[in-house]
Order: C-alpha cells, then sequence, then structure tokens
C-alpha cells in the first residue's frame, strides 16, 4: 500500500514510520513540510502523493494551553483534520484519525466503549471530538482511533518527565484519583498497522490493556528504574491546572476485540520493555 503519514516529527508519528516502512510504501509530511490549517495546501499535497491510506497523526496535543489558545486548538485540531478529510475524500483514500479518551467526561465509573456518549470537558478534548465530526460527516472510509496516555522514544511524555524530576526532586507530588491506560506508541503503531490491512472502517478504541492512577503509574515507573523516592498522592483538587481532566477514562478495546485482533498486552510489560531501552 501507498501510506502518507501526516505529523511524522510527532512521538507516535515516528513510530508510524518505522512500524509501517517494512511492508508499505511510506511517504510523511511534518509541520515544517505541510500546514493542514491550509486546505488548498493540503489538498494539492495529498492529491500528488495519491496513498491508499492516509494517517493523520498531526495534532495540537497541549491540553492546558489548548485553554488559553482555544483559536489555535480549533484551527488545528477540527478545521485542519476537515482540511485533511477533504483531501482524502477528493483523492479517494482512506483516512486514520488518532483521537484522545479526553472527548469523555470520565464520569461513567467503568471502561468507555466506542459507542458510548461523549462528552469531553476541556478545550482540547472538544476540539479532538469536532474533528471526529468532521471526518464522519466527508468520509465513508475511516477509522478514528481514540487511545489514552501515550508515552514512546520520540517525544516529551510522562516516564521521562518522572525520571528527570527525581534528579531535582525527593518527593513528587502525583495526582490519584485519575485513571486510565498508558499506551506505548510503539504498541499503538504496530496495532493501527493491523488495523488498516483490513477495510475495517469504524471507531476503534486502542490502549494496552490494565488500567492505573498516574500515581501508581509513577510508582512503577521508578520501581522499573530502581529509583528511590518520595511519591505522595494529591487529588485533583489539589494539584490545580487549566484544563479538566476526566477522573476515570479508561476505554474497552471492543472493536478491536470483536474483530478478531489480538489482545493488547498489559500497560506494565510495555512500559518494562520501554524502560529497557532507555
Amino acid at each position: 500500500m501507498k501510506v502518507l503519514i501526516i505529523g511524522s516529527e510527532g512521538m507516535l508519528g515516528h513510530d508510524l514510520v518505522d512500524t509501517l516502512s517494512i511492508n508499505n510504501e511510506v511517504s510523511s509530511t511534518t509541520i515544517d513540510t505541510l500546514d493542514i490549517t491550509d486546505i488548498t495546501k493540503t489538498i494539492q499535497t495529498v492529491n500528488e502523493i495519491n496513498p491508499d491510506v492516509l494517517v493523520h497523526a498531526a495534532a495540537y496535543t497541549n491540553v492546558d494551553g489548548s485553554e488559553s489558545n482555544s483559536d489555535l486548538a480549533y484551527k488545528v485540531n477540527a478545521l485542519g483534520t476537515r482540511n485533511v478529510a477533504v483531501a482524502c475524500q477528493e483523492a479517494g483514500c482512506a483516512m486514520v484519525y488518532i483521537c484522545t479518551d479526553y472527548v469523555f467526561d470520565g464520569k461513567k465509573g467503568s471502561s468507555y466503549y466506542e459507542y458510548d456518549q461523549t462528552n469531553p470537558l476541556s478545550v482540547y478534548g472538544k476540539t479532538k471530538l469536532a474533528g471526529e465530526l468532521y471526518i464522519r460527516d466527508t468520509l465513508n472510509k475511516f477509522y478514528i482511533t481514540r487511545t489514552s496516555w501515550l508515552y514512546g522514544f520520540h517525544g516529551p511524555n510522562f516516564v521521562t518527565t518522572m525520571l528527570n524530576l527525581a534528579k531535582t526532586n525527593d518527593n513528587i507530588s502525583i495526582v490519584n484519583d485519575q485513571i486510565g491506560s498508558p499506551t506505548y506508541t510503539v504498541d499503538l503503531a504496530n496495532a493501527i498497522t493491523q488495523l488498516i490491512n483490513k477495510p475495517v472502517y469504524g471507531i476503534y478504541h486502542i490502549t494496552n490493556s490494565e488500567h492505573c492512577s498516574w500515581y501508581e503509574f509513577a510508582k512503577q515507573i521508578f520501581d522499573n528504574a530502581g529509583v528511590n523516592i518520595d511519591l505522595n498522592p494529591v487529588t485533583t483538587e489539589e494539584f490545580s491546572r487549566p484544563a479538566t481532566r476526566p477522573k476515570y477514562s479508561v476505554l474497552e478495546n471492543y472493536n478491536w476485540k470483536m474483530e478478531g485482533f489480538p489482545k493488547m498486552r498489559s500497560y506494565k510489560q510495555a512500559l518494562r520493555d520501554y524502560m529497557k531501552l532507555l
């Protein structure tokens, strides 16, 4: 297949290039080579490459920054995604859109299925959901892939942030009442590769299995690293941030399972493998 990856400079984008290049002809763009908020340029670029599948991994991902830069977040995450969808429609290619657990409000109290009602709490979540809606209104051939708590080798993430903080702090306060599923970008890239080899279009939740709080995740990071540090569990209210986060945003990989794909491995195993290579 001919695959175009938009946002190849990102943490997930790097792994998508590596994984998809094994058996496919891969082209890619970065923020420097394609401004997705320019619809004319986006359509022109996609038509020139003429891919079978386009993976849209570009986004404005600063969750807190989106609160004070809501116009920029909307321009990139909503209108930019619409532009990519229109380009896919003109080129006749399928589209993969990377979305987020933050499209949910976290009040369900149990894992979210793909068909559950969305209700984002933050500007970031709202703009990413707007991108979903543009795709669903524009295209027939799409994979909307919601994921959560990403970490990997090619960008700042919670794991490296914790390890860096431990170098200069004796104790760290970590939120203990937000629950989710940490997801290794290599595993997500492999899953997306499997997905696009079958034309099973639709919405998919794809995360590593099992779940934890940020506090529990931090404990496992330091256990794996052999670092002794005092961790203080705090509530969301005690650790105030500009953007409201869902308290329980665990995603059930239901459609993934129903299509017969293999169960995603535990985030604990994925974390160990990732940290061995740091």
